[in-house]
């Protein structure tokens, strides 16, 4: 085993595999940071990326994949043919990447990564081998977050472009969506940008259940925790048939008066 990748960051390490590739990757076992961080540096990769069969632990997966921001990113990934996921019964000792032509096992020491190489020819075939065949047995993993790709063009079409300048805004603004303290989840996210730019509830919750975000009924609901909080107004829009419908509008001064790369940081400080 050759330790030429010790010392590296876990970026360090996926971006390697990510150039050198020219098949399919295994990528076994990954910690939390390492899922986060492949995503990161697979989403911003220059050049063609390979296809990374991912086979990791379901509880971890679905704790990463609580982060708006990570899942509609890796749902890109996936509709590109770059990732896969599937999920482990049984979990190898170590983490690894697996390649046609190398094996590194990652190993983490407080602030460290190591990155432990194999090239011998017989090894890397017999694990290669190994986790393809544990990979066609292996359940897949269900992520129902939407591409954020879709996300971004549907709702420029939808609702507005300027709507949609809006909302990747806020995103860029965020180190996590998640709606648990650390960050502001994704229906929250998409009825501010709707208030912002006076947008009909119809509309936003329309759009959101049809690209896959969430329910029409998660929208009202939360529309009406952020009315009741004072974030959001409505007013009612007469149409020619039917019950009016609901224009959102900004509530509180301190939205109104913030830009884009204020406006999760103050509703964030409201909410909580």
């Amino acid at each position: 085993m050759a330790s030429n990748l010790l010392n590296h960051q876990i970026d360090d390490i996926l971006e390697s595999i990510l150039e050198d590739a020219s098949g399919d990757v295994y990528m076994v076992n990954p910690s939390r940071d390492a899922i986060e961080e492949f995503i990161s540096v697979a989403t911003a990769f220059d050049g063609s990326l390979p296809s990374v069969h991912m086979l990791a632990d379901e509880r971890t997966l679905k704790a990463v994949m609580d982060d708006f921001i990570v899942a509609s990113n890796a749902a890109d990934l996936i509709s590109e043919g770059a990732l896969a996921l599937h999920t482990l019964d049984e979990a190898p000792e170590n983490s690894l990447l697996v390649t046609d032509e190398r094996v590194i096992a990652v190993v983490h020491a407080g602030d460290r990564v190591g990155g432990l190489v194999t090239d011998d020819d017989s090894f890397v075939e017999d694990t290669y081998d190994t986790y393809a065949a544990r990979w066609e047995d292996a359940s897949a993993f269900n992520l129902r977050t939407p591409p954020i790709t879709d996300v971004r063009e549907t709702l420029a079409d939808e609702i507005s472009p300027d709507a949609e300048e809006d909302f990747t805004a806020i995103l860029n603004s965020l180190e996590t969506a998640r709606g648990d303290g650390d960050g502001l989840d994704e229906v929250t996210i998409s009825l501010l940008v709707a208030a912002k730019n006076e947008a009909l509830l119809y509309d936003i919750s329309k759009w959101g259940e049809d690209v896959g975000i969430a329910s029409k009924a998660t929208f009202s609901r939360t529309k009406t925790k952020l009315e009741d909080m004072g974030l959001i107004d409505t007013e009612k829009v007469p149409i020619d048939v039917g019950r009016p419908r609901l224009r959102l509008k900004i509530g509180d001064d301190r939205l109104r008066e913030a830009d884009n790369g204020q406006l999760a940081t103050v509703a964030q400080s409201i909410l909580n």
